[in-house]
């Protein structure tokens, strides 16, 4: 009798991928719609052809990715307006922890700005926890207008606003007492009054965001923890009191409405300079609100005097642990706005001085320390690292390094 084949009758080979089916199966149904949520839309519907498990995975996946680029061959508002209105029919209000809307290079279309803001507002019915809206027009102006009605929501966490122009009514977040994270990149924000909110914890505005020429807004929010700021054109923002703020960054620059023309390391004697009357309506644009911090960068060309005007008034830095300055602080042939600073940092620790660096990277990094006995009263006495980055050691800042000199900070 013949030795029976290893395996045995009727047992055949695995099917190529079979584990891998097998190895999701044995997943629970909320893993995989978590997983689901990380898909492109289109393409975790698509999933429903699988198996007959995977047919109504995809309504409850915890997250929507929807997209349409009008420059890209094959995109079509057309075809994701079908799309996008038989999904939210068909998934109803089931809740959504993360949406992504990223609409760019449309054709503007009126029917279409209307159906995109119904878009919004039903997921913010879904009770969504984050939010990104990133949506552009395909001409002049690009950025998609949104409508002046608040945002509503029990839930929502975080917002990422990208292309916008926004509205007052749309970022006073009265209604969402849930919102900490707030990130606003490239938007225009000429036509607001304030951005107010009293539980956002994180606040972000970046990307060449549009302010005001006319008017500085208001920015309220008691509770901010961390701050990120750029203004490269329009006025800087006036920076209410933050009693909870622990970091910022912020940087003016390329701005002409905040620039001196005039300025040449002192005040300008022109009364039609933007610098004239500055504080007509405020004693401090953003020093006042940065006062509560414990680590500060800040950042500004030579010819900003918004810095320079707020030193006038120049708050007590009660908490303030680490400091980076560029530029604007070291260019004055008498470091005032240097001076000031220090001898308003009571508590800071540690002093880095970047100096006219091109790259992110400076090539020169020099480190000192004040000397115990011969520091200047002028600077604070838990001062313990003094660090000057640079490109090139010049007349700029071989003048900088003598100041640092006379206050007593050697070893540079």
């Amino acid at each position: 009798m013949p030795p029976k084949k290893k395996g045995g009758k009727g047992k055949r080979a695995a099917a190529p991928g079979a584990a891998r089916a097998a190895s999701l199966d044995v997943l629970p149904d909320e893993v995989l719609g978590h997983v689901l949520s990380f898909l492109p839309a289109q393409e975790a519907v698509r999933t429903c052809v699988l198996a007959r498990r995977w047919r109504h995975l995809w309504r409850n996946a915890s997250g929507l990715h929807i997209s349409c680029d009008g420059e890209e061959e094959g995109a079509s508002m057309k075809e994701l307006r079908e799309f996008v209105d038989h999904l939210f029919l068909i998934r109803g209000g089931s809740p959504l922890d993360t949406c992504q809307l990223s609409l760019l290079h449309l054709d503007d279309n009126y029917a279409d700005n209307r159906r995109i803001h119904l878009w919004i507002r039903h997921v913010l019915m879904c009770r969504v926890r984050e939010l990104s809206l990133n949506i552009s027009w395909n001409g002049d102006p690009a950025r998609f207008y949104l409508d002046d009605l608040p945002l509503i929501s029990q839930h929502l966490k975080r917002l990422e606003l990208s292309s916008l122009h926004l509205t007052g009514s749309f970022v006073d977040f009265y209604s969402c007492p849930a919102l900490e994270v707030l990130e606003i990149k490239d938007c225009d924000i000429i036509n607001l009054d304030r951005i107010s909110s009293q539980s956002l914890k994180s606040l972000s505005i970046s990307d060449y965001c549009d302010f005001s020429e006319n008017d500085r807004i208001h920015v309220c929010a008691p509770n901010l923890v961390s701050l990120w700021l750029e203004v490269a054109y329009g006025k800087a923002p006036i920076l209410e009191s933050m009693p909870s703020l622990l970091e910022a960054v912020v940087k003016i620059y390329g701005n002409d409405t905040d620039c001196c023309h005039h300025y040449d390391f002192g005040d300008s004697e022109d009364e039609d300079c933007p610098c004239s009357g500055v504080h007509g309506d405020t004693d401090c644009v953003l020093l006042q609100g940065l006062s509560e911090a414990q680590s500060l960068v800040l950042i500004a060309d030579f010819r900003m005097f918004i810095f320079r005007m707020d030193l006038k008034c120049c708050p007590i830095f009660s908490n303030l642990k680490t400091l980076l300055l560029v530029d604007f602080w070291c260019v004055p042939t008498d470091f005032s706005a240097l001076a000031s600073i220090l001898e308003h940092s009571p508590v800071l620790e540690k002093l880095t001085l970047k100096l006219f660096c091109k790259e992110p990277k400076s090539k020169v990094q020099m480190k000192g320390s004040p000397d115990q006995i011969e520091r200047s009263n002028a600077i604070s006495q838990h001062l313990k690292v003094v660090e000057v980055k640079c490109e090139v050691v010049d007349d700029l800042v071989l003048d900088v390094l003598e100041f640092l000199n006379i206050l007593g900070i050697y070893k540079l």
